[in-house]
């Protein structure tokens, strides 16, 4: 499996349709940030306004607690963000820590980049110019100490490389962003609008860091990099703390559940965030087909073969179901 979300492929292998599956291969969150039943029809019929993608960035300032002195962007989606960082930064390697999402290094080596792959960010070798990590890491949930983002980042400086941070599940919990280090270093923090919130489709990213590096960033995007209905739906959402506050404690408690199902099942908890957990079992690929044949899907890995990594049940059902199916 390369992404979670795509019903297709186990559609082609198992059959049924889109809404016989209990889909849990992805680290969206079940229970979206509700959007308005109807848009104004300017969303959808003339060009963004700039005062439309001000109002959105300076709410996604607000929310992600960014800096006066640090830049921000907006594109559809940080995989945008992702393919494009490579080919607007210098030359030379980029060491990436994992196992981790496997789009940073593809990126990179589509740009030309050499990858090396490290297991630690504090190990970053003197010959990486730039270095990429994730925190909290998918799939493991590792986080990265800020010390040690503080450290390497000053080391890239003296190469002319940046640190990228992805922070894709960050908004489940706040206090682990490096968005304060921004001013100072030249770190480029990407945050995933569609997972926490819960619209995937809707495609919205950002970037976060020096002002330099966001210009050249937003230069490179161009005009109008995301659409109406995400400006606006992006810019109400980033504001409803309440719903956020609500969100994360809904998330916490449905992971706890969720780990209980696993534990019983004979899984081991090996990580994860409240939008995921990373699961150990010895027969974990005999476990994947055998729920893909009770029409539940969850992501396996190529890597290690006694992983398998669960999204959240949306319901009550959805975990019964689960531990139903696991029990059998």
């Amino acid at each position: 499996m390369k992404h979670g979300g795509d019903l297709t492929e186990a559609i082609a292998r198992h059959g049924g349709d889109p809404g016989s599956w209990l889909d849990l291969s992805t680290g969206i969150n079940p229970w979206p940030w509700p959007i308005p039943q109807h848009l104004p029809d300017h969303a959808w019929r003339r060009l963004p306004s700039r005062a439309e993608s001000e109002a959105l960035l300076e709410a996604a300032r607000k929310t992600y607690g960014v800096p006066a002195g640090a830049g921000i962007a907006a594109a559809s989606g940080t995989q945008a963000l992702i393919q494009l960082l490579p080919y607007l930064a210098a030359p030379g390697p980029v060491a990436i820590v994992g196992p981790t999402y496997g789009e940073h290094a593809l990126a990179c080596r589509n740009a030309g980049h050499p990858v090396i792959a490290i297991d630690d960010l504090a190990a970053c070798p003197a010959d990486a110019v730039h270095a990429v990590v994730v925190n909290p890491n998918n799939p493991d949930g590792r986080a990265t100490d800020r010390a040690v983002l503080t450290r390497i980042a000053a080391r890239l400086k003296e190469r002319g490389g940046w640190l990228v941070v992805d922070e894709a599940f960050a908004d489940v919990d706040p206090a682990i962003s490096a968005v304060a280090l921004c001013p100072d270093w030249p770190i480029v923090i990407l945050r995933s609008f569609g997972k926490f919130y819960g619209l995937a489709g809707l495609r919205l990213g950002f970037a976060i860091g020096a002002p330099d590096i966001i210009a050249r960033i937003a230069e490179a995007l161009g005009p109008w990099p995301c659409s109406g209905p995400a400006l606006l739906i992006g810019t109400a959402a980033l504001g409803d703390q309440a719903w956020a506050d609500h969100a994360r404690g809904t998330l916490e408690q449905q992971a706890r559940k969720l780990d209980q199902v696993l534990a019983k099942a004979g899984f081991g908890i090996a990580g994860g965030t409240p939008l995921f957990r990373l699961a150990r079992h010895p027969d974990a690929q005999k476990l994947h087909a055998a729920l893909a044949r009770r029409h539940i899907w969850c992501r396996r890995f190529d890597w290690a073969g006694d992983l398998l990594r669960f999204g959240l049940p949306p319901d009550a059902a959805g975990l019964d179901r689960l531990a139903a199916a696991l029990s059998d």
